[in-house]
């Protein structure tokens, strides 16, 4: 496992606790006391961390390199009932943005969301999760195919933006982008948005819009990252840290603002300490939003979804 600067404590209390089950199970001695007292001194030091930590922090938290992934959520989730739909029928199969259809318990849904890689080969293949327009085309076009039938769709946001190359800008980037929000604002079946990691600018807004929108607890949604933020405005990244501060981007932030619904929690450490526990909120949190839905008219969804996004901001006559 990788540690964080600010998770550098946990390290070697990480790396004893290893160590002690090994010799219990190499020796067969009886030291299972010892072992559980290292793993609750483990806990109470991730309990102080994690309490306290600044934007930035939860930033890089949500960045780290083994938190789980779109694929990750639905392979576990879904299984075997995931069934991968690709392309936007207009110009190519983006491979940032994955989608298609499996279970959840009992229930079929459309899943959609941004996939990152693990190593180097993955993330050049992946597009470090940052879609093209095809991207975007082929997640309207699985949304829609779900308003015909009348599932749910579910989107998994876990972007550093929309993929900023020529091509892309080519190919009608902000356009694509713009007739999604469009789109789901209007979509006649039950959608909730999940933010899962990084949520930055229109490259999240593609697939952000929905009748109930939710939070990892520690994952970030804003117009611009930090340090593109700190770039801008000091000139340097070096400002980064103030930025997140000044950005409100955390979900606290996000629901003190109104700008969210939840906060799905997250195991003591960060998601990527216990991916199971994770995953068990995530489907937790979808599930209780679906039930409060699904029986929902669309005329009464598009209204309701309308009006929720219409209070956003503040403004004076």
């Amino acid at each position: 496992m990788e540690y964080l600067e600010f998770e550098k404590p946990i390290e070697e209390l990480d790396r004893n606790y290893e160590e002690c089950i090994k010799v219990a199970e190499k020796t067969g001695v009886k030291i299972q006391s010892a072992c559980e007292k290292i793993r609750k001194e483990i806990e109470r030091k991730l309990k102080d961390i994690y309490k306290n930590l600044t934007p930035w922090q939860r930033v890089q938290v949500s960045r780290h390199p083994d938190r789980p992934y779109t694929l990750d959520y639905i392979a576990a989730i879904a299984g075997d009932t995931f069934f991968e739909l690709h392309g936007d029928r207009q110009y190519g199969d983006d491979k940032a943005m994955v989608g298609g259809l499996g279970k959840i318990d009992d229930q079929t849904f459309m899943l959609i969301g941004m996939q990152k890689g693990r190593n180097t080969k993955e993330r050049r293949y992946r597009r470090f999760g940052m879609p093209n327009p095809e991207g975007y085309r082929k997640a309207l076009r699985l949304m829609k195919l779900a308003e015909r039938y009348r599932i749910p769709v579910v989107t998994l946001i876990d972007t550093p933006g929309a993929y900023p190359g020529i091509e892309a800008e080519e190919r009608g980037q902000g356009e694509a982008i713009a007739r999604n929000i469009m789109e789901m604002s209007q979509l006649e079946t039950p959608t909730i948005v999940t933010i899962i990691g990084e949520g930055a600018s229109g490259g999240a807004l593609g697939i952000g819009v929905g009748d109930r929108v939710m939070m990892m607890e520690n994952t970030w949604y804003s117009v611009i990252a930090p340090e593109s933020c700190s770039s801008i405005l000091w000139r340097s990244w070096e400002f980064k840290e103030k930025a997140a501060e000044a950005l409100k981007l955390t979900a606290k932030d996000m629901k003190k603002l109104g700008l969210i619904d939840e906060i799905i929690p997250e195991p003591v450490g960060g998601a990527h300490r216990d991916w199971d526990t994770a995953f068990a909120n995530w489907k937790t949190a979808v599930l209780k939003a679906y039930k409060d839905l699904k029986d929902v008219p669309a005329e009464k969804l598009i209204a309701k979804r309308t009006e929720k996004f219409n209070k956003f901001g503040v403004w004076k006559e």
